[in-house]
């Protein structure tokens, strides 16, 4: 409902207004009456009426004086005029002071009917664009930290506006004024993959509200700035010098306790490490650019120097300054790798590894992305060996692929480290146990070879290396290391055996039993028997008749 007020000094008048027009049906409620302007002022400051509907002629105080005080104190207050035809001059003046209409006495209640249509619809007009400002400034304070945020990451990005900077500050009340000291701190969270991949959307939200709330919390205590969410576990401090508390070096020793005291803060409260990279100092806003590009390079050369620390742009090596020969990977050390792997010799491999990780970490200028590449390539590599030798199987395939994914995650060389010596690890002992295996049937072939052709006098090691696919030599020498045996010691002692059992049987001569196991001298077989078994064939199936 809208507030009217009557103001009239004829009693009549006011009485009529008010009975005999239905006000309500326009969404009004009359409040009161007053019988002069200065009465009338008086229900104004006390009830603040949307409508005033008054005389121009009153003896103590006239409409247009009323109107003006209106026009002053509250100026969303509509003015109706009612006057006489012979008030010209008065309703010009009445124009003059905003008025929004007039009627003339007698009142004509079809006329005053149209000038209240126009004069509420004029208030709902005004009532919904107040409402629609007030909604919007509502929106707009709590979007205010959203559009602090946008702007400070402006400032780290594309740099500090040139026209009307100072302005927009002031608006997002952000204390930086244009030419102080600042530095920049870029605090990265690491482990990224396992922080987030172990909580819901909901929890890593409100673990980066809580970082946050920590950082700002902790550089009120030390210094004066800001801290806002860059991306993904990635927060960023813009920290200005105050010179009232000291010199630069003060600063800078407060910088360095803030940066320790979010590290442990961290730690201590929400379980997480993160890696400190803090910027040079940098006079001015449009500094800030270069600033962040400086602490996230020191944030991000964990990858050699370790997590969990914080790293300034003084303590980092001059990339220039290193020399060439340390910049690029030596394709030597794959082959080395390889010939390792063959030999199934995991010290020689790890050897290898340390070499190869050394060069890496002495490369800084390729970064972790480098290194993450030479691990692909080994990888590669070494699936290629295991497809040559045919020693792959569905575990070291899965772990292949799990390795594929999990090298992308690694925030540290070393880590890299681990993840490779462990399936380089698997795929030694995999090829050892290939080729053990091999070795294993490629005996027993052997073996077999002998127990099938033992009768065969003409045997011999190069007949068996035939048969096997391998020189004389190489099988000699394979038959001796797993079995303590060379061949033809194998080959005496099936014939010895076999004879043994055919010397049991009487029906059987001696000579037949000597051509049956290979041999054409019965002599020499007599010597061999007597050797292998102390007794002579005839002895033995003496005792065994």
């Amino acid at each position: 409902m809208y507030k009217l007020l009557i103001v009239d000094d004829e009693p009549t008048v006011r009485f009529g207004l008010r009975s005999y027009f239905n006000w309500s049906s326009y969404g009004i409620e009359v409040i009161g009456e007053a019988d002069d302007g200065d009465v009338a002022f008086e229900v104004i400051e006390k009830e603040q009426p949307d409508i005033v509907l008054t005389d121009v002629r009153m003896p103590k105080m006239d409409g247009i004086t009323l109107s003006r005080h209106i026009h002053a104190g509250y100026p969303r207050t509509k003015i109706i005029f009612v006057s006489g035809h012979d008030d010209a001059d008065y309703l010009k003046s009445a124009l003059k002071v905003s008025a929004v209409d007039y009627i003339f006495k007698p009142v004509n209640l079809e006329e005053l009917s149209a000038v209240i249509r126009r004069v509420v619809s004029h208030l709902d007009a005004e009532r919904a664009e107040h409402r629609f400002k007030v909604d919007m400034q509502s929106k707009l304070k709590e979007g205010m930290p959203l559009l602090r945020e946008k702007f400070l990451l402006s400032l780290i990005s594309t740099g500090a506006p040139r026209q009307g900077l100072g302005e927009r500050l002031q608006f997002l009340g952000l204390n930086l004024p244009l030419t102080v000291v600042y530095w920049v701190i870029v605090i990265s969270v690491d482990d990224l993959a396992e922080v987030t991949g172990s909580r819901s959307e909901t929890d890593q939200q409100l673990l980066w509200y809580s970082v946050l709330n920590i950082c700002q919390e902790l550089i009120g205590q030390h210094l004066t700035g800001y801290a806002f969410e860059h991306r993904n576990g990635e927060f960023v401090g813009i920290l200005r010098e105050n010179p009232e508390d000291g010199g630069a070096a003060d600063n800078a020793e407060a910088l360095l306790e803030l940066a320790g005291d979010i590290l442990g803060n961290l730690e201590k409260w929400l379980k997480i490490s993160v890696t400190i990279g803090i910027s040079e100092r940098v006079t001015g806003l449009p500094g800030l650019v270069h600033s962040y590009k400086q602490a996230r390079e020191a944030a991000d050369h964990k990858w050699y120097l370790g997590k969990n620390r914080i790293i300034t742009m003084d303590s980092l090596e001059n990339p220039e300054s290193e020399p060439a020969s340390f910049t690029r990977y030596d394709p030597d050390h794959s082959e080395q790798l390889l010939s390792a792997l063959k030999a199934a010799d995991p010290d020689r491999m790890r050897e290898v590894l340390d070499q190869l990780f050394t060069d890496l970490n002495r490369g800084r200028r390729d970064g972790l992305k480098y290194g993450r590449n030479i691990c692909l390539q080994i990888v590669l590599a070494v699936g290629q060996l295991l497809l040559e030798l045919n020693a792959g199987s569905p575990e070291l395939e899965a772990a292949e692929a799990r390795l594929w994914e999990t090298l992308f995650e690694q925030e540290t060389l070393g880590e890299m480290r681990e993840l490779i010596e462990a399936h380089l690890s698997s795929v030694c002992a995999r090829i050892r146990e290939k080729r053990t295996g091999k070795v294993a049937n490629l005996i027993e072939r052997v073996r077999e070879i002998i127990k099938q052709r033992y009768a065969d006098g003409a045997l011999t090691v190069t007949d068996i290396g035939k048969e096997v696919y391998l020189t004389p030599t190489y099988v000699s020498l394979l038959f001796k290391q797993e079995t303590g045996q060379t061949i033809n010691e194998f080959l005496t002692q099936i014939r010895v055996e076999k004879a043994k059992e055919l010397l049991r049987d009487p029906q059987y001569k001696f000579y037949d039993i000597c051509y049956a196991i290979g041999y054409t001298d019965p002599s020499y077989f007599t010597k061999l028997f007597k050797k292998a078994t102390g007794v002579t064939p005839s002895a033995y199936r003496d005792s065994h008749a």
